[in-house]
């Protein structure tokens, strides 16, 4: 006669509905000198948001198109004095941020920055590709970017297909947005000069065509 044995009971892993409190927030300080200690490894793909340490996105294919053509389209447009970063951390110690905008328009050349992360004071402008990530890079505008003074954000806006331009930075975000859709041109300010234009549709990627409807085939 068998005997029939009931599975050991198991317990699931905690999910992620609650989390103790209070949560403990590092200093930029304290999070540069845990990266400098190799306590972080290359695998580990976060970042320093408001004293927290963030999860970046994984970037799916439009993101990674409109994120590479708006690199060459700024790219076209710098001047001298003046340099593109792309996906490299920049220092905002009042907002305990160390965040890596996907673009950013900085101050000097590339080697001025052997010793430090450029700060606000260095920026003249930083840009965020959004699809999934939008509501965060939102966010950001209010409770990072703009708090810390940088001059002018962008988000590439893969969804609406659009290029939301963020401007007035003070302590509650930014005080002005303009959304420039297809068809619309968007100028490049680095201390209130303009360098020239960029076309939004020159940035975005190409809407996969749609299959037409079944009448429709030959």
């Amino acid at each position: 006669m068998s005997t029939v044995i009931p599975p050991a009971p198991t317990i699931p892993p905690a999910g992620p509905g609650w989390i103790p409190s209070p949560l403990y927030r590092l200093t930029v300080e304290q999070y540069e000198a845990m990266v400098e200690s190799g306590a972080f490894k290359a695998r580990d793909r976060f970042h320093l948001i408001n004293g927290y340490l963030v999860a970046k996105m994984t970037q799916n294919p439009p993101r990674v198109v409109a994120d590479e053509l708006c690199g060459g389209a700024l790219l076209r447009l710098m001047p001298p004095g003046w340099h593109l970063r792309a996906g490299k951390p920049i220092r905002l110690p009042g907002r305990d941020s160390e965040p890596e905008p996907d673009r950013c328009i900085v101050r000097g050349t590339i080697r001025d920055y052997a010793g430090r992360h450029p700060g606000p004071d260095d920026i003249a402008m930083v840009v965020e590709v959004a699809d999934t990530s939008l509501l965060e890079d939102r966010e950001m505008a209010t409770a990072v970017y703009g708090p810390s003074g940088i001059p002018i954000y962008w988000i590439v806006n893969v969804v609406s297909r659009q290029v939301e331009v963020y401007t007035d930075p003070g302590p509650q975000g930014y005080r002005s947005r303009v959304d420039f859709p297809v068809g619309q041109a968007v100028a490049v300010m680095i201390d209130g000069q303009q360098l020239g234009q960029v076309a939004v549709d020159d940035i975005l990627p190409t809407r996969p065509a749609r299959p037409g409807p079944e009448g429709d085939k030959a």
